[in-house]
Formats: C-alpha cells, structure tokens, sequence
C-alpha cells in the first residue's frame, strides 16, 4: 500500500445532515467527519478522532464555511467545532448576503446535500493486511491519520471523487497523463523500429 504523504492538503465529503439550531435561524449543527473508512487512491483510510488526535484550533480561532472549496466563495463561519460520538461536529452560520443566503436555501430544501472538509495529516499510522492498528481499534489494511488537522468547512454541489486521490492536484494528474502518453509514443516508436529492422533482416540477409 502507497503511504500518503504527510502535511499534504486533503479532502473527504459526506451527507449533509443538519439541524437549524433554535437560537438563530441562520445557525446549523452539522458532522463534517468520521471514522468510516474512506477509500483512496492509496488504499482505505481512517481519521482516527480519538483524544488529542484532532485539532480543531484552526477551525475554531479562523474556521470559514466555504462553497465547493472555493476560497473565494465565503459563505459563512464556524461557531463552534468539536469532538462527540467519534464523529466532526460544527455548528456554523450563513452569512447574510445574497449568495450565502441563496445556499442556505438550497441546503433547507435539500438540492445541496453534501459537506466537505478540508484538511491536513501531520502523523500517518500504516497498518498492514491481518494487523491491527497499535491502539486496536481499527483492522488493516489501512491507512490511520493519527494527528490531523481540519481548515475548513465546505458546502459542496458535487461530492469529490474518492478513487481519483485524495491531495492529488490537477497538475499531478496532467503530468501522469503527460507520462502515460510518453510511454505509448516510445512503445509504438519501438515497435516501427522492430519492424523496420525484420525487414531489413529479410532484404539484406541479417548485414
């Protein structure tokens, strides 16, 4: 299994469920994270939300809600962000202008269901097929973000797909492609060469 790299900018999304709290209309609870494994392009991975596992400074002290992880689109912040039955939970508030308050409408209605979170891993356990993680609680193969770090909250039109790669940007993904296509050139340029050189072989006897 490929070991993800550490301090890397990552993301996962799940269902939007949400509850408007009864204080201020513009107040939602959300989960924003779990422990369910979520499978990568290297493998099954876990964010382990044990104590001192998360840190939810970020979010806490400068936590901005976003659209599709656009940092351009701010449409709110986080209130409060927390730790409760394994999960991440964050009460957040809409921000008032046209645009936040047009997605706020579409997550009341339900057109938008999906929230992301942006994050960083800082410490990666590997735990290998038939092994158990050292703290038990989770079964290879896997990989564990043991110390990771939420930055943001993003309500997201369409989920990010999991089996392209976490962290892996659109550059990555040009220069694989720019490297699969080189490797196709070089095979059918070698293939021209071989046969160029069988009838060489037939016209000349071999010289």
């Amino acid at each position: 299994m490929a070991k993800p790299k550490e301090s890397e900018k990552l993301q996962r999304s799940v269902n939007l469920a949400i509850q408007e709290t009864a204080e201020n209309s513009k107040q939602v609870e959300l989960s924003f994270s779990s422990e369910e494994p979520y499978r990568r392009f290297f493998g099954d991975e876990i964010l382990d939300h044990s104590e001192g596992c998360v840190d939810l400074s970020r979010l806490n002290d400068i936590g901005v809600v976003l659209f599709n992880h656009d940092r351009d689109k701010v449409i709110g912040k986080v209130i409060n962000a927390r730790v409760e039955e394994s999960r991440g939970k964050a009460t957040i508030e809409f921000d008032d202008d046209d645009f936040s308050a047009n997605i706020k409408k579409k997550v009341d209605s339900g057109t938008l269901k999906a929230v992301s979170v942006g994050y960083l891993v800082k410490e990666w356990e590997e735990v290998k097929k038939g092994k158990t993680s050292a703290d038990g609680r989770f079964k290879g193969e896997c990989v564990v973000a043991k110390k990771w770090l939420p930055y943001e909250i993003s309500i997201v039109s369409v989920p990010a797909d999991s089996t392209v790669g976490v962290g892996r940007t659109m550059e990555e993904e040009t220069q694989e492609e720019a490297q699969e296509q080189a490797q196709e050139t070089k095979a059918n340029l070698l293939g021209i060469y071989e046969k160029q050189l069988a009838i060489n072989q037939k016209l000349y006897g071999g010289k």
